[in-house]
């Protein structure tokens, strides 16, 4: 699962994005200019940005120009243009992929994965979470904590994994409700209940977190201990 922005001025393309993302249990949030995508970039943080190249107040090559000024966040062009040049050249100015349209929603979805695949590997140095004494090998699903296993049910370890690849970052709870759970909707206990098993096994609690932190009304974050 993942966080999307889709720029997309076309309101039936647009519509059409966002209920294929949903439906995939990706988090996706959607605005129709350029000037809204960079404000949307620098407020928030995305896995991925879906990218009109026919946008109505700049185009699409400008904004990718602008969104590389101020994120590295991976993007694929969504574009009505095959010219091999043009595609060359966005390629070479910061755009991870592109799609012709129209596409269907497997294309891209396929293309997104690729994408994902690629910038979470050079982000993790290949399939390792590392933050402070904490290692996680995503593909092998196993944890540990300053060289000792931990021992993690599956819904742990989804959990602990999924705030690593945040590290740093305040994840509000709808969106681990939505990556973990796969829920739009749900009962804030159930993470409570889990954050309070990983605490356990961290050695850590509530009231002197080490590497989990709840920011009351907000969400949770996991960082390296001072």
């Amino acid at each position: 699962m993942a966080q999307v922005l889709v720029v997309e001025d076309d309101q039936f393309v647009r519509s059409a994005l966002i209920r294929y993302l949903s439906q995939e249990a990706h988090g996706v949030r959607s605005v129709g200019t350029a000037l809204e995508a960079l404000r949307e970039v620098a407020q928030y943080r995305f896995d991925v940005v879906i990218l009109d190249l026919g946008l109505p107040d700049l185009d699409g090559s400008e904004a990718l120009k602008m969104l590389r000024g101020i994120s590295d966040v991976p993007v694929i062009i969504a574009t009505a243009r095959d010219d091999e040049a043009e595609v060359v050249r966005l390629l070479n100015a910061g755009a991870d992929d592109y799609v012709t349209k129209p596409f269907s929603g497997e294309h891209l979805g396929a293309r997104m994965s690729a994408v994902l695949r690629r910038s979470r590997g050079r982000a993790t140095g290949g399939d390792a979470l590392q933050t402070g004494g904490l290692r996680i090998d995503v593909r092998r699903r196993e944890a540990e904590l300053d060289g000792t296993v931990l021992n993690l049910t599956r819904r742990e370890f989804d959990l602990l994994a999924f705030l690593a690849s945040r590290a740093g970052t305040v994840v509000p709870r709808r969106e681990i409700l939505a990556e973990v759970w796969g829920q739009a909707y749900g009962d804030d206990q159930t993470i409570d209940v889990h954050l309070s098993w990983l605490r356990r096994k961290l050695g850590e609690t509530a009231r002197q977190p080490r590497y989990l932190h709840t920011v009351r009304g907000v969400g949770v974050k996991l960082e390296a201990p001072a």
